[in-house]
This record gives structure tokens, C-alpha cells and sequence, in this order.
């Protein structure tokens, strides 16, 4: 189930749902804006191939940089960012991140296919930002770009995995 803007608020006052820093502005019918922080992890454009195995390390084939002025994100290329918000959800919910209908409408895409927030885990959020319109964008920290959707679990669990505190990108 959904949760819509009268459960996140009661999931955030009994303890079970934080977003730090939280802005009531941001709270929309049955989701919550997060923004672009100020942190971008550029990917090797000399890379040529790369092998999809276990192995696959995104750190290794990429770079960070600030977004202390606006990044121009080419057509057909992708880059990490990570929210400003820091999102920790208990056990018994999860999360989906999804774009802005704005956003999307000018091709702009905030998560490839990993859109998922486990039960459980305390981080910020790295959106997998993806130009696929034919023209450049400028991204700018701040903006308001993702949306965070909370549903409740059937039953309870914890993500313990690599990216569960994760606070840089």
C-alpha cells in the first residue's frame, strides 16, 4: 500500500520514516520531493567496454565531482547524483524513487532501473540521471528531482548490504 501525505507524516512522527533535512513544502499528495545534492560521480568517457560481471565496479570506471555550478549533461549520457536528503526507513517500509513529470517530459530520466529503497536502510540516494532527449541539460544541486513514494512491507526486513548507509555517492 501507498502511503499518501497524511500516513508519511504519521510514519515520520512515530519514528518509523525520517528524511533529514525535511521540508513540509515538499510533501505532495502521496509522495515527498527529494532535491540534487551536491555531489556528481562522472563516468570515464574513454571507457570503451564494459564487462557486466560481479566484478563491475561503477567507483573504478568514474569520478566525483562537486555541482558547485550546473553540469551539462550530454544527449545520450548518464551520471550518478545523490539527494540531499538523507531517507531512513524502518523495517516494515520500503521506498520507490521516481522522476518529476517535468523532468521526464524534457527526457530526463532520475533512475535507470535501480529505483528500489530497501527496508531498513539510513542514506542518501543515488539517482542514475540519464539525458535521453537530443538536446543538453544543465543539472543544478538543489533542484527538486526525484520523488520519494513509501509503501509498507508485509511483513518486516533489513537490507544489510553495501549501500545501506551509503552518504556519498
Amino acid at each position: 500500500m501507498i502511503l499518501t501525505r497524511e500516513k508519511i507524516l504519521e510514519e515520520i512522527e512515530a519514528g518509523r520514516l525520517s528524511i533529514d533535512p525535511f521540508d513540509p513544502a515538499f510533501l505532495g499528495p502521496a509522495s515527498y520531493d527529494l532535491q540534487l545534492g551536491e555531489q556528481l560521480r562522472i563516468l570515464d568517457p574513454d571507457i570503451k567496454m564494459i564487462d557486466v560481471t560481479e566484478d563491475a565496479d561503477y567507483v573504478a570506471l568514474s569520478k566525483v565531482a562537486t555541482l558547485d555550478r550546473p553540469y551539462e549533461l550530454a544527449p545520450g549520457h548518464t551520471v550518478l547524483g545523490i539527494t540531499r536528503e538523507r531517507v531512513s526507513l524502518s523495517s516494515s517500509l520500503c521506498g520507490w524513487l521516481e522522476g518529476r513529470s517535468r523532468y521526464a517530459r524534457l527526457g530526463l530520466m532520475i533512475h535507470v532501473t535501480a529505483g528500489f529503497i530497501a527496508p531498513g536502510v539510513s542514506n542518501r540516494q543515488v539517482l542514475e540521471i540519464a539525458n535521453i532527449a537530443p538536446y543538453a541539460m544543465r543539472l543544478h544541486a538543489g533542484v527538486r528531482i526525484a520523488q520519494l513514494i513509501v509503501q509498507r512491507t508485509e511483513g518486516t526486513a533489513v537490507y544489510r548490504g553495501r549501500f545501506a548507509e551509503q552518504m556519498e555517492i
